[in-house]
């Protein structure tokens, strides 16, 4: 009688234990969730909208439509998002996900874990007066930033996000206008006003962006902007 209570209560753990696991069903309503989420997530929590600006930003200099395309735009700064990302999403699968899904977790918590990590990143790339703008707003002036909620982060980040891209892109054109100004003087000097300026300064932009290696130095800034 003993061994069968025994039995019986060693059964009953072991089903209380796996109450704790999520179900497929759960699972998958869990990924669709996060499907439905991603275009958003992708261009407010990750440095993808950084980097598709500073790309076709960095494309527009040189005056060509669809050169490169837009598609290959996306897909370059979709991969350098994730190299970012990288840290984090191993953070946020060790420490949330994956207990979640053995049953050392419930979902809330899995939840503050996985808001925590990305708050921690959001707040390392986030200009502190972007920071303010936004705590001053909802009037969270005396909460520290640690406990700001992510209606405070997120846009304060995406802002952020912008301002870098378009100050990298002030700093690549630079080089660009000297070219168009040079030429355009040339032409005006030698009296050849009817040929538009930019017919001859295109070839000279191309051969100066590939001769410095242009797309590397411009990835490159992009990485080590995020410490990588």
């Amino acid at each position: 009688m003993s061994t069968l209570s025994l039995l019986g209560a060693t059964n009953v753990t072991v089903n209380l234990g796996n109450l704790a696991k999520p179900t497929q069903s759960v699972v998958i309503i869990a990924v669709l969730t996060l499907l439905a989420a991603a275009p958003a997530a992708l261009l407010l929590l990750t440095p993808f909208t950084q980097m598709l600006v500073t790309l076709k930003i960095t494309a527009n200099v040189f005056g060509i439509q669809d050169v490169p395309p837009t598609m290959i735009l996306n897909g370059l700064a979709l991969f350098l998002a994730l190299a970012v990302m990288g840290p984090t999403i191993a953070s946020i699968d060790h420490g949330a996900l994956a207990p979640w899904l053995a049953g050392h977790l419930s979902f809330s918590r899995a939840l503050r874990v996985a808001e925590g990590v990305e708050r921690s990143f959001l707040l390392q790339h986030t200009r502190s007066q972007d920071l303010d703008l936004f705590r001053s707003a909802l009037g969270a002036t005396k909460v520290r930033a640690a406990k700001l909620p992510l209606s405070v982060d997120v846009p304060a980040y995406a802002i952020s996000s912008l301002e870098t891209a378009m100050l990298m892109g002030f700093l690549i054109y630079i080089p660009f206008v000297v070219v168009d100004l040079l030429v355009a003087s040339t032409l005006m000097s030698t009296g050849i006003v009817m040929l538009p300026p930019t017919l001859i300064s295109l070839p000279f932009k191309i051969l100066l962006f590939v001769l410095v290696d242009g797309w590397g130095l411009v990835a490159a800034a992009l990485l080590t902007g995020y410490h990588l």
